[in-house]
């Protein structure tokens, strides 16, 4: 068989396995969210157990580093973690619960405080229709306020069975634990197992820009949202709004959604308000607060720290939140940032995907970044 025959033979064999591959990986996407949904209680506490192991890593390689070993390291780490996540739930989910427990009692006062807002909205309307009537040529349909009504019923909160949240909850820590006190052990064997040096160099790479870039979002944004939270719980009080630190702690969590989260935020804000203060105007301004403490984070702090080092497409960050929102909810949302951090990491050591070369030119599906970075510098050679 000729040369130019056996390469013909090899580039059709390759495009019918790149044919293959593309197959199964669109089958395997379309199946994907449908999985993961279905078995939520199973993936969830896996994936939330993961994303916290892996910002922890660094302060377990810290212990790791003054002769802790791993097991006490990572215990220490995981009891770290718990005495955390305790604070928060001692802080917002208990003064919650009474918050939500009086709201039927106060949906007179927000009837009442929402009153002149809707009366000023009724009033502004009638004068612009009846400007209008004044100056137009013809006769004007008369105008059709639209009745606001109060809310009449709560969001129901359907709450995981006991039984099955502990069992998460274990579950996870447990997950948590085993991950870092085999950490050390687990990248050295990873990385030993490639064939050849490179293999290793770039296996050990991506594990460490995983890492990386993992735990500086979650520590840094973390630390960011805690400071929020405190300005935030500060200025309440000062103002005389009711339990400041649970709205501080629920502005900080919610912060960790991007976009939506401060203005989930800024709504339950105002409710608290309506909820506590007669006068209209000062019951929304909480909410007020809030938003201008979010903008100034956002705008400025956020920026001036992260810089360019954890810059994101806004377009990846709003279909990875829609994706795992859809997926698992809440929970989900909370953790669409630090899985995309991962999965664009990952990514983009193995390689960019290619389907376009793969559909019309060179029948493969992935351009290594070894060959991006050769055709990045052969290109100012062939234009000139």
């Amino acid at each position: 068989m000729l040369p130019t025959e056996e390469q013909e033979v090899s580039r059709r064999r390759d495009r019918l396995l790149a044919s293959i591959a593309l197959s199964a990986g669109l089958g395997l996407l379309l199946a994907l969210p449908f999985a993961l949904s279905a078995g939520a209680e199973f993936f969830l506490p896996l994936a939330a157990a993961l994303v916290i192991a892996i910002a922890l890593v660094p302060f377990l390689e810290w212990m790791e580093r003054r002769a802790i070993p791993s097991g006490l390291a990572a215990l220490i780490a995981v009891i770290a973690f718990l005495l955390v996540a305790n604070m928060a739930l001692v802080l917002i989910v208990v003064p919650a619960t009474d918050w939500f427990s009086i709201l039927p009692r106060r949906l007179p006062r927000i009837q009442a405080n929402l009153a002149p807002l809707i009366d000023y909205y009724s009033q502004l309307q009638r004068f612009v229709d009846e400007t209008v009537q004044m100056l137009a040529s013809g006769p004007v349909a008369a105008a059709q306020t639209a009745a606001v009504e109060a809310p009449r019923s709560l969001l129901q909160f359907a709450a995981t069975s006991a039984p099955s949240a502990i069992i998460q909850m274990v579950f996870a820590l447990l997950i948590i634990y085993f991950f870092l006190a085999g950490w050390t052990r687990l990248r050295r064997r990873t990385i030993n197992s490639r064939d050849s040096f490179d293999g290793a160099m770039a296996m050990a790479r991506v594990i460490q820009n995983v890492v990386d870039a993992t735990s500086a979002y979650v520590l840094t944004i973390a630390t960011i949202n805690l400071c929020l939270g405190g300005a935030v719980a500060l200025s309440l009080w000062l103002v005389g709004m009711p339990s400041p630190l649970m709205w501080g702690g629920i502005v900080a969590l919610l912060n960790f959604i991007p976009y939506f989260g401060p203005m989930m935020a800024a709504v339950l804000l105002a409710l608290g308000g309506l909820m506590v203060f007669d006068d209209p105007w000062r019951a929304l301004l909480p909410a007020a607060l809030q938003v201008g403490f979010h903008l100034v984070e956002a705008n400025v702090v956020t920026p001036m720290i992260l810089g360019r080092r954890l810059t994101m497409n806004p377009l990846l960050i709003l279909v990875s939140l829609a994706f795992w929102g859809w997926v698992w909810g809440t929970p989900g949302a909370l953790l669409a940032v630090p899985l995309l951090i991962i999965i664009q990491t990952v990514v983009s050591a193995a390689g960019t995907p290619d389907i376009a070369g793969f559909l019309f030119e060179r029948g493969t599906l992935v351009v290594s970044p070894r060959k991006e970075s050769e055709e990045k510098e052969e290109s100012p050679v062939t234009d000139g």
